[in-house]
């Protein structure tokens, strides 16, 4: 049930190697759960679609952590290069050292943990859950390049649901392969007129409602 939560907001420095990536948490004060967000190529923790997703799941009772997965020397370098947005590897160890970090931290430590993954967010969500199957309960794709986890898809055993605009033949196609090869529970939602993006009016909003939806019946 939504309800005007009170959110506390803070910014989030997460140790990776020698230095550390940036998020933004923000914790309803009667959290049930925690989602981390894994964004997509060139996207971040800033994202105006993202950030709209995480207040509709704040207002459901969810703490989220908007995080770059990126230290700022790597996202310098990646705005000239790309080299690192489609290192999917590298980008699943960062969630996973999101995870360890919320582990320890006081207000989040006793909430269940699921990943939001877009764009190629999401296969880095399905590695990363591969890799921690004890800690990730639940994982919500919305247009993901789920392709790119093909090695992991099948040791996943978190819940998947992959959203798909009805337009993104391509990526609709990616995730049907995906759904076959998942040996969990997983449910493929196609929002009818939608793009990549999901720009078209109302797709957004039925896409982070979907999401909810999933989050709150897994966690």
């Amino acid at each position: 049930m939504k309800h005007n939560a009170v959110v506390h907001e803070e910014e989030a420095i997460i140790p990776v190697g020698k230095g550390g990536i940036v998020g933004n948490l923000g914790t309803p004060s009667d959290a049930k759960a925690m989602i981390i967000f894994a964004h997509g190529s060139g996207s971040g923790r800033f994202s105006p679609r993202n950030r709209a997703v995480a207040h509709t799941l704040q207002e459901s009772h969810l703490a989220t952590l908007l995080v770059d997965l990126l230290t700022e020397d790597e996202q310098r370098v990646d705005e000239m290069t790309a080299e690192f947005r489609f290192d999917i590897a590298l980008l699943s160890t960062r969630l996973i050292a999101a995870m360890d970090w919320a582990a320890v931290q006081d207000q989040t430590a006793s909430l269940r943990i699921g990943i939001f993954g877009a764009s190629t967010g999401a296969s880095a969500a399905l590695m990363a859950a591969a890799a921690r199957p004890e800690g990730v309960y639940a994982i919500v794709s919305r247009g993901g390049r789920t392709d790119l986890a093909a090695d992991r898809i099948s040791q996943v055993q978190a819940p998947v649901l992959m959203i798909v605009g009805g337009e993104d033949r391509i990526i609709l196609d990616i995730n049907q392969i995906t759904a076959a090869a998942l040996q969990v529970e997983h449910k493929i939602e196609v929002v009818p007129g939608a793009t990549h993006l999901f720009e078209e009016p109302g797709a957004l909003e039925r896409a982070a409602e979907l999401t909810v939806g999933w989050f709150v019946s897994h966690l």
